[in-house]
């Protein structure tokens, strides 16, 4: 495995900052959505789609390209901003997000949107979905992965722990998943909701492959990434420790913002800060 060098990294960190100012524009707009588990997603999506997912913007139905499902689909912000950076569809949809008739809806649909695998929002059947595909694939002989991210307090749901099980019933090895563990869910803290404990230590005990990083260092997930593709005999669980509100610091770990977007004041106050980290970065605003 090759290292991620340092101008690869840098640009990487600078596009995860222009991807947080995307979401909040576009929840700004919107005037609706969920900007918290957004922006606490963007570090993976971004290491995720240039660096280790094989796909083509230019052919979104290749049948060898890797698949991902965002199985927390309150978070489709984050994803639509990846893709139309991406190239799967213009810039300009972002600022028309949860409009009547309009491609981006709340949450991703996969009939009318390039590169949405998968209609979700209603939590926990992302990894069931997942599964699906991961053993069509397999039955196709196709080599591809598929990834998907849940929420923590997605993980709530019990079918999260039946799809959990059949994975590994069936080791499936070209299962990839990620948990963006925020600690926040919208009924507040998740260890108050319904106890998680360590999160870990539940995945393996499920017959897991299991990494636990720094949701927000791209070298971290770049290496992460790599060590789960090596792994064939099961599938893989990578816990993102992260922040909810990453980037934006009334934002950030606080439960008020996991689906209300900001006013004027905090939007001019966001992108402020997100600017001022653009520069702190080496790039201009």
């Amino acid at each position: 495995m090759e290292s991620l060098d340092e101008n690869t990294l840098k640009k990487l960190e600078i596009l995860a900052v222009d991807i947080r100012k995307h979401i909040v524009e576009m929840l700004y707009k919107a005037k609706s959505g969920h900007p918290g588990g957004s922006l606490s997603a963007v570090d993976a999506l971004v290491t995720l789609y240039y660096t280790i997912m094989k796909q083509n913007p230019k052919k979104p139905d290749d049948p060898n390209r890797d698949r991902f499902i965002l199985s927390k689909g309150h978070a489709a912000p984050a994803l639509y901003s990846v893709l139309a950076e991406q190239g799967y569809f213009s810039k300009k949809e972002l600022n028309r997000l949860r409009r009547v008739n309009c491609m981006l809806q709340g949450h991703p649909v996969c009939l009318y949107i390039p590169g949405i695998e998968a209609s979700t929002g209603s939590l926990g059947h992302g990894l069931s979905f997942a599964n699906g595909v991961a053993l069509a694939g397999r039955l196709d002989k196709k080599t591809y992965h598929v990834y998907v991210m849940l929420g923590d307090g997605e993980t709530d749901e019990g079918q999260v722990w039946e799809a959990a099980a059949a994975a590994s019933h069936y080791r499936l090895g070209n299962v990839i998943a990620m948990i963006d563990r925020n600690f926040l869910q919208i009924d507040g803290n998740t260890e108050d909701v319904l106890q998680l404990e360590n999160v870990a230590d539940r995945w393996k005990a499920f017959g897991w492959h299991v990494l636990e990083i720094d949701g927000h260092d791209i070298t971290e997930i770049y290496d992460a990434f790599h060590e789960a593709k090596a792994i064939t005999n099961k599938p893989s669980m990578i816990v993102l420790n992260t922040v909810k509100g990453k980037g934006v610091s009334y934002m950030e770990n606080n439960v008020d913002f996991h689906g209300v977007p900001p006013n004027e004041m905090e939007y001019n106050l966001a992108m402020e800060e997100l600017d001022l980290m653009k520069e702190k970065l080496g790039a201009s605003a």
